[in-house]
């Protein structure tokens, strides 16, 4: 409920009360900051100007010094940044907290905290432990984890501000939880190009996966529109200030493309931290085969699907599946049981090698190491122990010991093989082996198994420096690639987001994402049930299209119902229709064809823009794309188009579901 007179009032006063001790904050914390980097550019002059005096002994205590100032500084840099980002909205809501002793007092909540020396805390970061009561409880019994312990009392109030330019808009009483006015008015909103924070409304089911840090994986399967990606990033800034010397260098984001990455890069900086490391699955695949100039990218590999006939569709499907993993497994094991030295070879007269030897060591003494690894490592052995500790024979042995075997070194061939083996459920032709050896670019589907195998067999690149990696949209990675990037990051946390429904691979499917709970040990698995994007109409809608009725929307908006059409004879005027009324109009398509004719069709009577895979930078105003590269965006209005030449097929419900899911005001069909 809108608060009127006199507490109107009050908040008014108290607003402009922290504003002016937030700019004066920001003036002396300005005057400290010049005053320190005057400081160390004296004590910098200084040592040049007396290196010669200078000690050896004194070199680093002098280098720590400066070290230590030049960290004070930065830190003192960063904080007046976050106030400055404040300084026009200090903070977004409040609540009036007794403890059990009946000391009461107000917490306001923004998006970094502010001390006085003579009043203590006048805003208190949104992560803060005490800050957690705002998103958890509602008005009632209410608690938080202190560092000294648990503090209990009673939560007598909860408000919520609109704050602009310093001005105290509006200000509302929630006296049961965030999903009131205020939530409303935020999700009525048209959506800007980029993604925003939602501090203010941050609800308790999102808050339980943003502040956990006691479980090291956490699986959060969300329906479309629960906010996993927001809440995602969110939990990226809670960690970044709940846990020590965790920076951002330190977290890895896996994205599904440029165009997701791109859209949600405001957010991060908007809650006053740097952007975290970013990538994709298939930078990784690039950078693990080299055996191969290209590797297809899951869109690409998408694109060929929806676009092209697929003749080899069940062999495609077997290479996908979780089946595959244990073939290859076996067949691995195989090559590695049956490999042996046949032949005693010579490096020269003096120094002959014992076919024996060789065998024991990789059967035995370094077993334990990747089968190619375990090679190398013999060479060396042999080198420095027949060359006074040197290694430039290393080569030699190297090659005499695939000379006088029977192993096969050409992982292509050994990839090859694998499909003329006995392990293999469905063969390669003798077309598809001979396109495979001929090609520099490897598809995406064999680029997995290649990975993998190469991975067995010569050993997974270990990421010790990552200690936190968060994977968006996890229904679009198979499980063979959650057991690659186990072993990729084995030491560090997960946070693990998507949606079943959502899934856009016509190859593969979960059941659930707790199937991953077998890969990641001391995982929680949590759901998020609540829809924030759309109007009840689009959800009702989407629903029946998969056959769901446990979605909730929580949008209260002006109930425009669904317009459907059989032909495309209306599109432009739709198209106009829809962006003389919203900030942001999307046309999505089945496939990548067809949003490219659309695009050649329209682009000279309207302002409109393509989306593609490597599509960097791009506004929302007006465009047209494809459903597969939709995920994670949202739009004030979607034209889910498809005519006689690009109809989704009966398999193909939840790619529908995804093109429909991404509007949040107004969705008109054309089927």
């Amino acid at each position: 409920m809108a608060i009127t007179g006199r507490e109107f009032e009050l908040e008014q006063k108290r607003l402009k009360e922290v504003s002016f001790l937030l700019n004066d904050t920001l003036e002396s914390l300005n005057v400290k900051l010049n005053a320190d980097q005057l400081a160390m550019q004296d004590f910098r002059r200084f040592n040049w100007e007396n290196k010669h005096e200078i000690r050896k002994g004194d070199d680093f205590a002098i280098a720590s010094q400066e070290f230590l100032e030049q960290s004070m500084y930065a830190l003192k840099e960063e904080y007046y940044i976050k106030l400055y980002r404040i300084k026009n909205k200090p903070y977004f809501a409040s609540f009036l907290f007794e403890e059990k002793d009946g000391t009461r007092y107000s917490v306001y909540l923004g998006l970094t905290y502010l001390k006085d020396e003579d009043y203590g805390n006048i805003i208190y970061d949104w992560r803060a432990p005490i800050s957690s009561m705002f998103y958890d409880f509602e008005v009632g019994k209410s608690f938080y984890d202190a560092p000294m312990g648990r503090i209990e009392g009673e939560i007598l109030r909860k408000r919520q501000y609109k704050i602009e330019d310093n001005k105290l808009l509006s200000a509302f009483d929630n006296s049961l939880n965030i999903d009131d006015e205020l939530l409303q008015q935020v999700l009525a909103e048209d959506s800007d190009d980029k993604m925003k924070n939602i501090v203010n409304t941050i609800q308790k089911e999102q808050n339980n996966v943003i502040r956990n840090t006691s479980d090291k994986t956490l699986i959060v399967s969300g329906i479309a529109g629960s906010g996993k990606t927001s809440v995602a990033l969110h939990r990226i800034a809670y960690l970044l200030y709940k846990i020590e010397k965790l920076t951002s260098n330190d977290i890895l984001i896996f994205s599904p493309n440029q165009i997701f990455t791109e859209y949600i890069s405001n957010v991060l900086p908007e809650l006053g931290e740097a952007n975290t490391l970013q990538t994709t699955f298939n930078d990784y695949l690039n950078n693990q085969i080299d055996e191969f100039n290209n590797v297809e990218s899951f869109m690409d590999f998408l694109g060929k699907y929806y676009t092209s006939k697929i003749d080899n569709y069940d062999l495609i499907k077997y290479k996908q599946s979780d089946e595959i993993i244990n073939d290859i497994d076996n067949y691995i094991k195989d090559f590695v049981s049956s490999a042996r030295v046949l032949n005693d070879f010579n490096e020269t007269d003096k120094f002959t090698v014992d076919k024996n030897d060789v065998n024991s060591m990789i059967h035995d003494r370094y077993s334990n190491l990747p089968f190619f690894e375990r090679i190398e490592e013999i060479a060396e052995r042999y080198s420095m122990q027949n060359y006074k500790g040197s290694s430039k024979k290393h080569p030699t042995y190297r090659r005499l010991i695939f000379q006088n075997s029977n192993i096969e070194r050409d992982l292509k061939e050994i990839y090859i093989n694998f499909f003329s083996s006995d392990y293999a459920k469905y063969r390669m032709n003798d077309q598809e082996i001979r396109a495979f050896r001929k090609t520099s670019t490897i598809n995406y589907e064999d680029a997995l198994l290649f990975a993998y195998m190469k991975g067995l067999l010569c050993g997974f690149p270990y990421e010790r420096d990552i200690k936190q990696v968060v994977i968006d949209e996890a229904q679009d990675y198979s499980y063979l690639e959650y057991i690659m990037i186990h072993k990729i990051f084995h030491n560090a946390s997960f946070t693990i987001l998507g949606d079943v429904n959502q899934t856009i691979n016509p190859y593969y499917k979960y059941n659930s994402l707790e199937d991953l709970s077998n890969i990641f040990e001391k995982s929680k698995y949590i759901e998020l049930t609540k829809t924030y994007r759309s109007s009840p109409e689009i959800i009702e809608f989407t629903n029946k299209i998969l056959g769901l009725n446990h979605v909730s929307a929580i949008r209260d908006t002006e109930h425009i119902p669904l317009i459907h059409r059989k032909d495309s004879s209306k599109l432009l005027d739709d198209i106009n229709y829809l962006s003389n009324k919203y900030k942001s109009v999307a046309v999505i398509t089945r496939d990548s064809k067809t949003a490219e004719r659309l695009y050649e069709e329209l682009k000279d009577s309207i302002k409109i823009s393509l989306l593609k895979s490597n599509t960097e930078e791009f506004n929302k105003s007006l465009v047209v794309l494809p459903s597969y590269l939709a995920k994670g965006l949202e739009f004030d209005s979607v034209i889910a188009y498809s005519d006689k030449d690009s109809k989704y097929l009966r398999n193909e419900k939840n790619l529908l579901y995804v093109a429909c899911t991404r509007s949040q005001h107004e969705l008109i069909v054309y089927s």
